[in-house]
């Protein structure tokens, strides 16, 4: 994996030299009156042009858009358009949406429409928010009568469905015949789709009836009836079914591929494991940026509006709950003025709520992903996160209140010190519970903004806590 690694950062560094030399050649040549200056820069763009086509060439698609994530706007069009041509439709679905929202305002609808008729028709339902609705349609008009109404059900399915990531390629075989002539058909097909493990067997109605795995047709007798060697019982989808709900499926049965089903039971499409794997590697991106109060995914490179636009919404949020913090603090002005051992400690509680409310946040959001929370059990899960807090608290509200007699020599102080991280703790469990089970019950997802919310609590109470303690039993 490091040395795959290593090989892309260095695939990245030549690009990016390259590219660099275009630019510094192309300044130069400008800066230079000749007679036959457009002649020179003419060769000299092409030379560089064509040996960043050969170097681009080399790389596999999902290296391509690697490099195209990591390269400055400018850079990334001039990348693409040396690729767009005879490599776009591959690349493009490896773009992250970001990146590829860039990509289509850079084009016009004639290139739009060459680039969409690049594109499995596998990959179009995921890419269907990308890609503007009337150069779709047009794109499907010229596809065939089978894969146009392919395309039209996979795009009615809900967002983030099974629907949208199935693939219509599938391998499937009758069970009526024997092994000897399931092999003679694959060897006249000459290839099977990719990650292909097991074949699917169908009756005349097309409804599925069981899975013949690739190593039984190898080791099993060639006379041998499909029917008989088959296994009947198998994971199954329906396009409706929660995408999220099929990745624990494939993690939990090492799945590769598996069948999708419609309510009659007809095969009606084929999920793979790598279809699944872009789907988790995509959720886990939106997660860890909206636990940061990002809404939504953005460009490394975008512009500067777009991206300081991007962090308004939480920032706002952000704002108003640090004021509202900040007021905490001045309600209680007057005690800190008289103990001004206060202001240096009141970080402290804030921080390990905040810490310890992370802690719980990150549980419950993994809990949640993975549909090990259910109303059954959440119940003991309050509870249970409710004594680890107390727990916790007792431990290093102890602690904290040893160092502060040793800092201060005031038992007062300690005792107020160690009763408002107890109390804090408890409050940063709480929420670390309630956010994510409220947001999730509200259908949004429960890492949303739950961090800019976990602080402004944990600040606010903790704050409340500490400075309310310290006026009722050190004044």
């Amino acid at each position: 994996m490091n040395t795959h690694q290593n090989t892309l950062q260095e695939s990245l560094r030549q690009i990016t030299e390259l590219l660099q030399k275009h630019r510094l050649v192309e300044n130069l040549i400008h800066k230079q009156e000749s007679p036959k200056h457009d002649l020179i820069e003419s060769l000299v763009h092409r030379q560089h042009l064509v040996e960043l086509q050969n170097r681009l060439g080399r790389l596999h698609p999902a290296d391509v858009a690697y490099i195209l994530e990591s390269l400055p706007l400018d850079e990334r069009l001039l990348v693409w358009r040396q690729i767009q041509a005879q490599r776009g439709g591959d690349v493009f679905p490896e773009v992250s949406e970001a990146v590829r929202n860039s990509l289509v305002e850079a084009m016009n609808r004639e290139e739009l429409l060459a680039l969409v008729s690049q594109i499995d028709t596998d990959d179009l339902p995921d890419l269907a928010d990308a890609i503007p609705p009337d150069i779709l349609q047009e794109a499907s008009e010229s596809l065939e009568a089978r894969e146009r109404h392919w395309l039209h059900s996979s795009l009615t399915c809900p967002k983030d469905s099974v629907g949208q990531l199935m693939s219509h390629e599938t391998t499937t075989i009758r069970d009526t015949v024997s092994l000897a002539e399931v092999l003679q058909e694959l060897r006249h097909r000459g290839e099977l789709p990719p990650q292909t493990d097991k074949l699917f067997v169908i009756n005349a109605r097309h409804e599925f009836m069981g899975l013949l795995p690739l190593e039984t047709l190898l080791v099993r007798d060639p006379q041998t009836r499909v029917a008989e060697v088959m296994a009947a019982q198998a994971v199954t989808f329906n396009p409706e079914d929660k995408a999220s709900e099929a990745a624990l499926a494939f993690e939990r049965y090492d799945l590769i591929s598996a069948p999708v089903v419609d309510e009659r039971h007809r095969l009606v499409g084929r999920l793979t494991v790598d279809a699944v794997m872009d789907f988790v590697r995509e959720e886990a991106d939106e997660d860890a940026l909206n636990r940061a109060g990002l809404s939504g995914e953005e460009d490394l490179f975008a512009s500067l509006w777009d991206s300081a636009r991007n962090r308004w919404l939480w920032l706002s949020v952000n704002l108003v709950t640090a004021f509202i913090a900040s007021r905490v603090i001045g309600i209680f002005s007057d005690t800190i003025a008289s103990l001004v051992a206060l202001a240096t400690l009141m970080p402290i509680v804030a921080g390990v709520g905040g810490n310890t409310g992370n802690q719980t946040i990150a549980l419950v959001i993994r809990g949640l992903a993975l549909g090990q929370i259910n109303a059954g059990n959440t119940l003991h899960l309050f509870i249970k996160e409710l004594g680890v807090s107390l727990l916790n608290g007792a431990v290093w509200g102890s602690m904290m209140g040893l160092i502060t007699f040793a800092l201060y020599r005031n038992v007062a102080l300690s005792l107020v010190m160690s009763a408002a991280m107890l109390l804090n703790l408890i409050v940063a469990a709480l929420i670390g519970i309630t956010v994510p089970l409220l947001l999730n019950k509200w259908g949004r997802d429960p890492a949303l903004g739950s961090s800019v919310l976990l602080t402004f609590t944990t600040d606010s109470m903790g704050f409340f806590i500490f400075l309310g303690l310290a006026t009722l039993f050190l004044l």
